[in-house]
């Protein structure tokens, strides 16, 4: 189980109602963070959450409502008695952007390990998941994820037993070994079923729609978008500053086949977010306009 929960979905500035945006995905005793605005422990610590289990943060961008939480992040881990390491990832220039928010955060009791990349694309594999960072089309160098857990076949006892595998190597083989027993060598596929559906998630925030993001989230579970300006006059603006309208988001959404749609990072100036939903839904039925808060659950299916 994947528990996925959208802390903030404000742009630009926090409001008394809409905290920055930031992301918060749990599975398997692990927590992920990705971007990590001002307000960003104020709406952990509404939740009943602590910062001290994250241990691993990933920033898109490095514009200040996406990474300006840090500092704060930080100290509050430290009062909260941490020690294990944290590993954060970025785009070039993490080290430069963190180095300097650390003014005023110095002295930690657990080191912070930063990890840059560069390029059209970068592969985390951690903690039993792994990332994938796409670069995207902002005014600043910025990039989106796709988080995913991959789900091996099933065993097949019949197709063991036809090869005549001994019975002590099933295990081994289904967790992936390759065993040696004298003259025979034994592989996975030859007990495993093909590979099931797993989990993907896909997290996209300040950037035009250009084509890679569709084809990053292709078949994700639920696809996270920024939906930065509800009003169709207002599509100049998305144009000029570099950010999507949400009826681009949608589009996005039905082009890559996803299974759901939130959309986050909302314009300061739209207000009311939700009564743009129903215009939205024409595009992309299975959106959501949500709330700060909004958690889903994403399970394999049976």
């Amino acid at each position: 189980m994947v528990d996925v929960t959208l802390l903030g979905t404000g742009g630009m500035m926090p409001l008394p109602y809409r905290w920055l945006t930031s992301l918060m995905v749990r599975y398997n005793g692990s927590s992920l963070l990705i971007d990590c605005g001002e307000g960003t422990q104020i709406a952990m610590r509404e939740r009943g959450w602590s910062p001290n289990p994250i241990d691993v943060i990933c920033f898109t961008h490095y514009h200040a409502d996406h990474i300006s939480g840090l500092p704060g992040l930080l100290l509050d881990m430290a009062n909260s008695d941490r020690t294990e390491a944290i590993d954060i990832y970025g785009p070039k220039g993490l080290e430069r952007v963190v180095s300097g928010l650390r003014v005023i955060a110095p002295e930690l009791p657990f080191e912070v390990r930063l990890h840059e990349f560069s390029g059209a694309e970068h592969i985390i594999e951690t903690h039993g998941y792994r990332l994938k960072a796409f670069k995207v089309n902002h005014s600043v160098t910025c990039y989106g994820f796709t988080f995913e857990i991959d789900r091996a076949g099933k065993f097949d006892k019949d197709a063991a037993l036809a090869a005549d595998i001994p019975l002590k190597f099933w295990s081994r083989l289904q967790n992936g070994e390759t065993v040696e027993d004298g003259d025979m060598t034994y592989v996975p596929s030859m007990v495993m079923g093909p590979d099931r559906k797993g989990i993907k998630l896909t997290y996209c925030t300040d950037t035009r729609p250009v084509p890679v993001i569709s084809e990053n989230a292709a078949g994700s579970d639920l696809c996270i978008l920024e939906g930065m300006y509800g009003d169709p006059e207002d599509e100049q603006k998305a144009l000029k500053k570099k950010h999507m309208t949400m009826y681009e988001a949608a589009q996005l959404a039905a082009d890559a086949g996803v299974d759901k749609l939130w959309l986050t990072h909302f314009s300061p100036s739209i207000g009311r977010a939700s009564r743009y939903a129903s215009g939205v839904k024409k595009i992309f039925e299975n959106t959501l306009i949500p709330e700060d808060g909004e958690t889903m659950e994403l399970n394999f299916d049976e």
